[in-house]
């Protein structure tokens, strides 16, 4: 059972009942998981409608005690992370096709802030954001890279204010460790995707670190382990027709597990 879901069940026994629950203090310290279908752990191979999933969250986790709230959602743009109107790539329409991790109303922004403000024990908080961004762009220039060359420019300047957005609200409510992880690139030999993702990447360095944050190097992390090819290491999901999709397979949530582990170890 979920954090949002074991602390709803706490408070609707405790005003019916007067008193505390018993055995309530015994739960494991709160983790809080942000961001995409990376979090998510998100495979298209999966019934997601009948069958859960797990990410890197579940991970960290279970390797260090903690009790995950996932509010990650596919498709999540740093848009719609911030608006229930804003740009994003399917994550509303995917919250109506199967369940996330966690149900709440309004934006995951909306959910994390309500989520530290009644959680002050909260122990960790992660985030991945970005990557539907780029897609978003590529999605409107059919990957031309004239196109995204000129409107890379406006891509950049909505990303980094969306997600100077998310880590002020974040930060309001919560002053303990907050690690957000890069994105790591499933296509090394595409130019253009590493052009525009490690631009996201350095701009997501550069908030983090303005936030009192932390940052895990996802990109450098997949990289070291895949030798150039996530595909044939293992690192992304395999599909029938011998391709591979860009979402992690669990190999691959171990490296990003892997990536956040150490940015909290340099910072110990």
């Amino acid at each position: 059972m979920t954090a949002v879901k074991l602390w709803t069940v706490a408070a609707l026994l405790s005003a019916a009942t007067g008193c505390a629950v018993a055995g309530s203090d015994d739960r494991a310290p709160g983790y809080l998981a942000l961001g995409d279908s990376v979090a998510f752990g998100f495979s298209p191979l999966v019934d997601l409608k009948s069958h859960a999933v797990e990410g890197y969250p579940e991970l960290l986790a279970a390797r260090r005690g903690l009790d995950v709230t996932n509010l990650s959602c596919p498709g999540e743009a740093t848009g719609g992370f911030v608006s229930p109107t804003g740009a994003d790539n399917h994550c509303r329409e995917n919250r109506q096709a199967y369940p996330l991790h966690v149900e709440y109303e309004g934006t995951q922004l909306q959910a994390a802030v309500e989520y530290l403000a009644r959680s002050p024990e909260t122990q960790l908080v992660t985030i991945d954001i970005g990557a539907n961004d780029v897609f978003l762009l590529d999605h409107l220039c059919g990957r031309d890279l004239t196109c995204i060359l000129a409107n890379f420019v406006t891509t950049m300047s909505a990303y980094e204010r969306n997600v100077d957005f998310i880590l002020s609200k974040v930060r309001k409510v919560y002053d303990g460790p907050l690690v957000a992880l890069t994105i790591y690139n499933p296509y090394p030999t595409d130019q253009t995707a590493q052009y525009a993702l490690d631009r996201i990447d350095a701009a997501f360095a550069d908030t983090i670190a303005a936030h009192g944050g932390l940052l895990a190097d996802g990109m450098a992390a997949f990289a070291a382990a895949s030798n150039g090819d996530p595909c044939k290491a293992g690192l992304l999901i395999a599909m029938p027709d011998g391709t591979c999709d860009v979402h992690p397979t669990p190999k691959g949530a171990q490296v990003l597990a892997d990536a956040i582990d150490a940015a909290s170890a340099r910072a110990q």
